[in-house]
């Protein structure tokens, strides 16, 4: 296969990657509901790790911090087809249906796998992917509004994350970053899932914290490396991207700087 990611329109996409990995750290601004083709998906998040594979279908909710990396699996290449679910639309979509809030809603992936309702709706779009014309914005809205209705039907309580519309409000720094400091993140993304502006979020920061932010940071991950290495046993390869560093050569270079020796030395057990 020569392609990484087709559209049929913005909202809707198959990607496909055969290299040994795809790794991306991100917030998505939309709920993305993916059914997984083949390959194998690791999400890590605050407070749970999950580990997808083919046949899986799951919704990752918006503003929802997540480190995704991207495999190959069994000679075959990581596919899967993927639908934003914007606010937009679904603003359209509840805009006469009685929803009451419970409350925030959850953090944590939503998994639907195997679901016949849902895998064949997801299913109907790989022929769509082939097309030399445009594909009609409105058949493209009746496939979201689609798998819209089956999410409520298999999961009645679903309507507490996707009718929740309101942007991130100010939430407690010093929780969050605690739980969420190996995204790897721009600040202004920290800031905006904090509910403040940068300079608030930088300020608010130095007090809580007596430090800068990105000092902070990298310690912090650099903490947590350690703690994988000595006390699971795990190799730096294993360890480096789900502590928030994007190249092992340059974490390997931060931990001796920060430890006085290279992160080999704990998992070779010296």
């Amino acid at each position: 296969m020569e392609f990484k990611t087709r559209y049929i329109t913005p909202d809707i996409k198959l990607s496909c990657y055969e290299d040994s990995l795809f790794k991306t750290e991100i917030a998505f601004e939309h709920h993305m509901l993916v059914w997984f083709i083949s390959g194998e998906t690791k999400i890590i998040q605050a407070d749970t790790s999950d580990v997808f594979r083919p046949g899986d279908i799951f919704l990752i909710p918006r503003n929802r911090l997540a480190t995704i990396i991207n495999y190959p699996r069994d000679g075959r290449p990581h596919k899967a087809v993927a639908m934003h679910l914007t606010v937009e639309r679904l603003k359209s979509y509840y805009s006469n249906i009685d929803v009451r809030s419970k409350g925030s809603p959850q953090q944590k992936i939503c998994r639907f796998s195997h679901h016949p309702l849902l895998q064949s709706c997801m299913a109907s779009l790989i022929p769509y992917f082939d097309l030399q014309d445009s594909f009609p914005e409105h058949i493209a809205s009746l496939k979201i509004n689609e798998a819209i209705s089956i999410l409520r039907v298999i999961d009645p309580a679903i309507d507490q994350v996707l009718a929740h519309f309101d942007d991130p409000g100010k939430i407690d720094l010093v929780d969050f970053m605690e739980k969420n400091f190996m995204f790897n993140m721009p600040l202004e993304k920290f800031a905006y899932l904090t509910g403040r502006s940068l300079s608030t979020f930088n300020r608010d920061f130095r007090k809580k914290f007596d430090a800068l932010p990105r000092q902070w940071l990298t310690q912090k991950r650099l903490e947590l490396a350690h703690y994988q290495l000595a006390g699971h046993r795990k190799k730096p390869a294993e360890v480096y991207l789900e502590v928030g560093f994007e190249d092992l050569s340059h974490f390997s270079f931060c931990f001796k700087k920060h430890f006085g020796y290279a992160p080999t030395a704990l998992a070779h057990g010296e």
